[in-house]
């Protein structure tokens, strides 16, 4: 009852929306429910450290928790924000916090190792970080990892490696990081050598019903290292409940293997398993696995406008402005505008009802002096807007040319709390960015059906989360490249009588011509086009498209 009652008391109200949301992004300050912090600061507090170290110590819930824990040894840390101090509350002394730094964690110069480390650094995404602050970070990583970053990596991830950097011996270290630290499509060179130079011990996910961030876009995720030889095998844990006392018998209790209870479910893993499948996902069982689905299709991103209400419209604004529908295709842009599996004209018909715009703008690079009055004035009015100077337009030669797409046979639903879901595109329209575009190789009607079939099957869906990236709430999202990979089981194929073409070597897929050129990768070890941690090197080889003899 008395943990409750610390619970009741610190639960963070979080703003919805407007300033207050904003300033939360803006320092990353989404404080560690009292359950968790409870657990975190027992496990590396178990051994007895002389000091407990936290680089962003927030209210003080971690100190609150190792003292609830039995903690009795010395607290110390850092904060960058004074006013975030709750030590009355959290039933700590004055002494508690008074060897906590008020300053900047990441620029400091520490002076020794700690035997014990707990941390929920601040997530504070790469945009909202200076050119000054990135170079500074570049170092950390170069020191800790003997390789830089790619520049869209958070500020999280680099407070676990100066944490890392002053893990003291023996000492041990937990963290709260979002899953997407591991589940990017280059993330496993970076945990390949944390795992090297460290011992990960447990990773502890959630399911949603004890998500620690029930309102928040987050799927978070705890790291247990220690600085000891690494091992072959991690404990990889799945919380059901919000039990601390569970969780802590569970992980002092290392023998156990494969235990399930109703709080939690427990695993020993083979690290290579884990790493190759991504250590915010549940271990594969050998039915799930299968032929990659790039051996069936090429995958497409949808159109990227740069500008919606501008380029897409409904009936009604195209009469209104008195523009020519042989300049518009049809197409859908949000994946709420279909709700069935099969996307039917009818569809469209609803949704031009229920005055949603379904008329894509899809001029060519015509001059626009060559183009008729009502649209030539259309054009300009997006200028006066300076529509032609947004990031994504300004290099459009002409501004308002479009990207060009084939209605693709498939689309696919990647990002939402809706079930992700491969569509029938019967209406043949073109999709935006809330679809990736699926292009059988073998485009026969039949061949057609029998992939979106296997696509759709239950069996195949569960292998989505092996591929994608997860989110709060349950939500996926899943990258053109990430989806090559969805394996489509072979029971499932049998099933539905689908034969993969015939290959000999894994497959990279080319973008129609009419697609912006990607960025090369280069060669010094920087991530560039490819989002993720680690260095890495495209080493995908080329397959001969069997349907069209195109590689």
């Amino acid at each position: 009852m008395k943990e409750a009652t610390v619970i009741d008391q610190h639960a963070q109200v979080l703003p919805s929306s407007g300033p207050k949301r904003e300033a939360l992004r803006e320092k990353g300050q989404f404080w560690t429910p009292f359950w968790l912090a409870k657990v975190m600061a027992a496990w590396v507090t178990e051994l007895r450290p002389k000091t407990l170290f936290d680089p962003a110590v927030g209210p003080g819930t971690f100190f609150g928790g190792a003292r609830a824990a039995g903690y009795t040894g010395r607290c110390e840390g850092y904060e960058l924000h004074e006013i975030s101090f709750d030590g009355d509350r959290l039933g700590l002394s004055p002494n508690d916090l008074s060897r906590v730094v008020v300053g900047d964690f990441i620029g400091a110069q520490l002076s020794r190792a700690f035997p014990a480390i707990v941390s929920n650094p601040p997530y504070i995404r790469h945009h909202r970080l200076s050119d000054e602050r990135k170079a500074e970070l570049r170092q950390i990583a170069e020191r800790v990892l003997g390789f830089s970053l790619d520049g869209r990596v958070g500020l999280h991830v680099y407070f676990l490696l100066k944490c890392l950097e002053y893990l003291a011996s023996g000492g041990r270290l937990a963290f709260l990081l979002p899953a997407d630290v591991c589940e990017g499509i280059s993330s496993r060179p970076f945990w390949n050598r944390l795992c090297e130079r460290f011992r990960l011990e447990a990773v502890l996910t959630f399911d949603e019903s004890a998500a620690p961030f029930p309102k928040v876009d987050t799927n978070a995720m705890v790291f247990l290292i220690s600085n000891n030889t690494p091992l072959d095998s991690i404990r990889w844990i799945r919380v059901r409940k919000r039990d601390s006392e569970a969780i802590v018998r569970s992980l002092r209790n290392m023998k156990i293997e494969n235990r399930d209870n109703t709080a939690l479910t427990c695993y020993k893993r083979k690290l290579t398993e884990a790493l190759a499948t991504g250590l915010s996902r549940p271990p594969r069982t050998a039915l799930s696995h299968g032929t990659p689905l790039s051996h069936f299709a090429r995958i497409v991103r949808g159109i990227a406008t740069g500008a919606n209400e501008f380029f897409f419209l409904t009936n009604e604004q195209i009469t209104e402005f008195g523009l020519e529908k042989r300049y518009f295709v049809r197409a859908i842009g949000r994946t709420r505008d279909c709700r069935d599996d099969t996307l039917r004209t009818s569809t469209l018909a609803a949704l031009e009802a229920q005055a949603r715009p379904t008329w894509l703008l899809n001029l060519d690079g015509t001059p626009k002096e060559r183009l008729p009055t009502r649209l030539r004035s259309y054009l300009v009015a997006g200028e006066k807007q300076k529509l032609n100077e947004r990031a994504l337009i300004q290099g459009r030669r002409p501004w308002y040319k479009m990207e060009r797409r084939t209605p693709p046979p498939i689309l696919f639903a990647y990002l939402g709390r809706r079930a992700c879901r491969f569509i029938l595109n019967e209406a043949r329209v073109v999709p935006l960015t809330g679809f990736l575009c699926v292009y059988p190789w073998d485009t026969r009607h039949d061949a057609v059906r029998k992939l979106w079939r296997a696509l759709n099957h239950p069996a195949t869906l569960e292998n989505l989360a092996f591929t994608g990236k997860s989110y709060g709430g349950g939500a996926l999202k899943v990258e053109p490249r990430q989806l090559d990979t969805l394996e489509i089981p072979k029971a499932v194929l049998q099933e539905v009588g689908l034969e993969p073409p015939v290959a000999t070597e894994l497959l990279l897929l080319e973008e129609p011509a009419s697609l912006p050129p990607r960025r090369s990768v280069q060669k010094s070890g920087k991530m560039n086009s490819t989002k993720g941690f680690g260095p890495t090197v495209d080493k995908r080889s080329r397959l001969k498209n069997p349907a069209s003899g195109r590689a």
